[in-house]
């Protein structure tokens, strides 16, 4: 039960809070040490497909054993101080893993710029949460663009780590976030990260495939209930979920997509070079800033309809247990 509790206080704590400025934030501190270990692991293993190959996947389990047991050895040494203690630093440990209020903050101030007719500055505010190039892109494809980031991290930034809290608590989700980081940092297929970052955008693909079908779930309830047309998500979900470079991106993209009869996707520029994608929806009506808000509040409902479920699930497995 306080595992339970302390997934719900962060939870609470992170739709309150967010993510301010001045809080040193872990995830940070593991994307310092990706960066390291990058620079480090390139200079022993070399320039070699085999070499990049194989210092990737030195970098994923140095990465995946330091986000696992810095904070399961520090709750198992609250848990021997006192049990509350325990309670309380693993509460702040879920909060800090929750992204529920910064996914939203961040991609309402790309909003704020496009409602006030700002382009180059809802450009720049995107370019903070998305990996594509944004200089060029037109008021339409910014709008998209911030749909698409809130679409996709509903699952890999709230769905996903919050089922592996209920599985394994604070630690198991630090692995999963760590996972995430590194995929995010160089699990890309440009000449780069080709063969160094192979391993983590697998690892990435796999830890990612149920969160994103049961983030799916939840999201077409959470259509139904804001009144969003759950009938024309559950129709493109099943048409274009498979739509994206990635197996699960497109599960939430595409119900979102659906739900607000807007086409996403295609493609864009990376680091200077054009990568071609699949459009995801029908183009029924053009994306509007608006489509941003409604986005968020999908996924507010979402993450809610999810910790309640597993919430439930948890009570169910407890009592069966006792």
């Amino acid at each position: 039960m306080m595992l339970l509790f302390a997934i719900i206080a962060g939870f609470i704590l992170d739709l309150l809070i967010g993510d301010p400025r001045w809080l040193p934030h872990p995830i940070c501190l593991i994307g310092n040490l990706i960066s390291f270990l990058e620079k480090l692991l390139r200079s022993i293993f070399g320039k070699s497909s085999r070499g990049l190959l194989v210092g990737g996947a030195v970098l994923v389990i140095l990465v995946l054993a330091f986000s696992f047991c810095v904070p399961f050895l520090v709750l198992a040494l609250a848990e021997k101080i006192n049990p509350w203690l325990s309670f309380a630093v693993e509460s702040f440990m879920c909060y800090q893993i929750f992204a529920t209020r910064c996914l939203r903050e961040e991609s309402m101030k790309v909003y704020t710029a496009l409602k006030n007719n700002d382009l180059t500055d809802a450009r720049m505010k995107l370019s903070w949460i998305v990996g594509r190039d944004t200089k060029e892109l037109t008021k339409s494809e910014v709008t998209k663009g911030a749909v698409e980031t809130v679409a996709e991290n509903t699952a890999d930034g709230i769905i996903a780590p919050m089922l592996y809290m209920f599985i394994g608590g604070a630690p198991l989700a630090f692995l999963y976030k760590g996972i995430n980081t590194m995929d995010s940092m160089v699990g890309y297929k440009n000449d780069k990260y080709l063969y160094f970052g192979r391993c983590a955008a697998k690892l990435d693909d796999f830890a990612n495939y149920i969160p994103a079908r049961v983030a799916g779930i939840c999201m077409i309830v959470a259509a139904y209930l804001l009144s969003l047309d759950a009938k024309k998500a559950w129709k493109i979900f099943k048409r274009d979920r498979y739509y994206h470079l990635s197996p699960n991106s497109s599960m939430t993209e595409s119900l979102t997509a659906g739900a607000l009869h807007i086409q996403l996707g295609g493609g864009h520029f990376y680091f200077g070079k054009w990568v071609p994608k699949d459009t995801i929806g029908d183009d029924i009506r053009q994306v509007e800033p608006e489509d941003i808000v409604q986005t968020n509040n999908l996924m507010y409902m979402t993450a809610v309809l999810s910790i309640l479920v597993f919430a439930l699930i948890y009570l169910l497995e407890l009592f069966i247990k006792s």
